[in-house]
């Protein structure tokens, strides 16, 4: 069943875009949280009346996301972590680990849209995080991990 989108849909897609889905998905999921209505000559029309404000709309987030694109960028992320004398964490970081401490630099970025390299990282070091932030926008963010015992003993 063709649909047109009301709003961001994470799985599906964005407001405006016309996507193919189960009936059963439409009527029991997307239709009575209004976040699509069915394809037709009607809801076509409307949404053409509609496609300036959303294309508007669809470029302040893509300028959003450059803005914190080029902010990310700029601050590396600093985590530190119990590790032993040959370099090797107790625990790992992780995606979850990267977006909790970018939440305490003050900025919002999901855990899903982390990409750890190889999953987690296990040992002290520099590395390079990708984080997808609107359509093809992605930051790269250095992130060096380091000995707590280490860190403890420059903050003194």
């Amino acid at each position: 069943m063709k649909i047109i989108l009301n709003q961001d849909v994470k799985i599906l897609g964005e407001e405006g875009d016309v996507k193919e889905v189960a009936a059963g998905y439409f009527r029991n999921y997307l239709y009575p949280r209004n976040l699509a209505v069915p394809h037709n000559r009607f809801t076509v029309a409307r949404f053409k009346q509609r496609q300036q404000d959303i294309e508007m709309r669809k470029s302040l987030k893509r300028q959003d996301a450059a803005n914190l694109k080029a902010r990310l960028e700029a601050q590396p992320v600093v985590i530190a972590m119990p590790a032993g004398t040959n370099g090797k964490l107790y625990g790992a970081v992780t995606s979850h680990t990267v977006a909790e401490q970018l939440a305490c630099m003050g900025f919002e970025v999901e855990r899903k849209r982390v990409e750890v390299p190889g999953l987690t990282l296990k040992c002290v070091g520099n590395y390079h995080v990708t984080i997808r932030l609107y359509e093809e926008i992605c930051a790269v963010v250095p992130v060096t991990i380091k000995n707590q015992s280490e860190a403890d003993s420059v903050s003194e």
